[in-house]
């Protein structure tokens, strides 16, 4: 307890708030927030060890492994987010509508719906990369395209009229009716 006495000596105590004094669907929320940032914590870093366009993690088949690891832990990082908001905002309605309740009452607030998208958005982009890694289980290699050099206009242009020259030649011939000059 804290304990202040004023000059008519009327001594006023309050407990210390503490963290372990809160409700305990207070509780349940904060854990369920933290286990959701830690998730995403950890589904950022499978992620990035799992994308086709970074060096680390391995061959193909296991980035697709690493990267289907990283949607699975997104995909609880959102439920652990949506279920904490989803609780609080039950509390809060319950509260709010009970005619017997007559402490403060609370409205649904911006932080929730946030929580709701951010949580919608976390479950949507790990099922994403889990079925990113569809096409790594195609038997059919890609297709390889190979770079001939480059080549000028004008030795495409003689190259398809029979190698002459192109100023000795007649311009009307060298060009259809749609020919771009």
């Amino acid at each position: 307890k804290t304990c202040v006495t004023d000059s008519t000596s009327v001594s006023n105590c309050k407990n210390f708030p503490s963290m372990l004094t809160l409700n305990s669907y207070i509780q349940a929320c904060r854990g369920l927030m933290i286990a959701a940032v830690s998730l995403g914590f950890f589904g950022s870093i499978f992620a990035l060890f799992g994308m086709k366009c970074t060096k680390v993690g391995g061959s193909d088949k296991a980035k697709a492994k690493i990267a289907c690891l990283a949607g699975i832990v997104f995909i609880l990082s959102g439920l652990c987010s949506m279920t904490g908001c989803s609780l609080y905002a039950n509390k809060i309605t319950t509260e709010f509508f009970d005619p017997l309740f007559v402490e403060q009452k609370y409205e649904l607030g911006a932080a929730l719906f946030i929580g709701w998208a951010g949580a919608s958005l976390c479950i949507i982009g790990g099922v994403i990369f889990c079925f990113s890694i569809s096409d790594n289980n195609n038997k059919t290699p890609r297709m390889g395209y190979t770079y001939n050099g480059a080549t000028s206009v004008l030795s495409s242009r003689t190259k398809y009229h029979g190698g002459e020259d192109f100023k000795t030649t007649n311009p009307s011939k060298q060009f259809d009716k749609n020919a771009y000059v």
